[in-house]
């Protein structure tokens, strides 16, 4: 199994954190915040790891090296020039299995990763989004999703003017074939351009989480992984 995870994001709203380190790299509970990620991957046996970096990846690239000494087996692709999140996996093709985990560089899902890859497999579907259950709303993320009867997406959108039921949780499973839809070149978004094709195809299938998802997106939210990262390794 393969963990795909964008770690190349210019961090700007973590300024002036990441303006000498890239964002997978802010000290988080006593460690660069990827290895967190990067540790949660090995506990759970997924040992394939592909970093997909860019803004300052070289200091991932050399703090982590091969993954030996995490038990992880890692390998790089590094943009050189911000191309988008589907950008980040169309210059990455050739390095991606068949069906492979895709995991945000930024957010923290503690949750059975295989699952969902199974998920995906177990459908006709070509992409999977992990969305969490905010009901509560507990977190500071704006609904995202809507599903239908059937457990697909029907609705994907930022800051939508109708209330919608889930979030995106940042996590998700792809087939290698979506990579075909994204243009040869250019900046390209997976949110914006590759996933409305998906919904559109009926090719978006979710997968529904309670467990609460974290981030460093912003200086208020890098404080509340703080605080749960740090008590986990007390």
């Amino acid at each position: 199994m393969q963990a795909v995870i964008l770690a190349g994001g210019l961090g700007t709203r973590l300024w002036p954190v990441t303006a000498t380190v890239p964002k997978p790299m802010v000290p988080v509970a006593g460690a660069p915040y990827l290895e967190h990620q990067l540790r949660l991957l090995a506990q759970q046996q997924i040992r394939d790891v592909l970093l997909l970096t860019g803004y300052l990846g070289e200091q991932i690239e050399e703090y982590f090296g091969d993954g030996a000494s995490l038990g992880l087996r890692l390998e790089y692709s590094r943009e050189p020039e911000p191309v988008g999140t589907a950008g980040a996996l169309r210059e990455a093709r050739a390095k991606l299995e068949d069906a492979f985990l895709v995991i945000y560089g930024d957010s923290y899902l503690p949750i059975e990763y295989a699952e969902a890859l199974r998920t995906l497999l177990a459908s006709e579907a070509k992409g999977l989004v992990v969305v969490y259950d905010n009901s509560l709303e507990d977190t500071s993320v704006k609904n995202n999703v809507d599903l239908d009867a059937g457990g697909y997406v029907a609705k994907y959108e930022k800051d939508a003017p109708d209330k919608l039921s889930y979030v995106e949780a940042g996590v998700l499973a792809l087939r290698r074939s979506v990579v075909d839809l994204v243009p040869p070149r250019g900046a390209v978004s997976l949110e914006k351009e590759i996933f409305p094709q998906l919904i559109a195809a009926h090719s978006l299938i979710a997968h529904i989480t309670r467990q609460r998802f974290y981030d460093i997106g912003t200086p208020e939210r890098l404080e509340v992984i703080e605080r749960i990262l740090a008590h986990d390794h007390q």
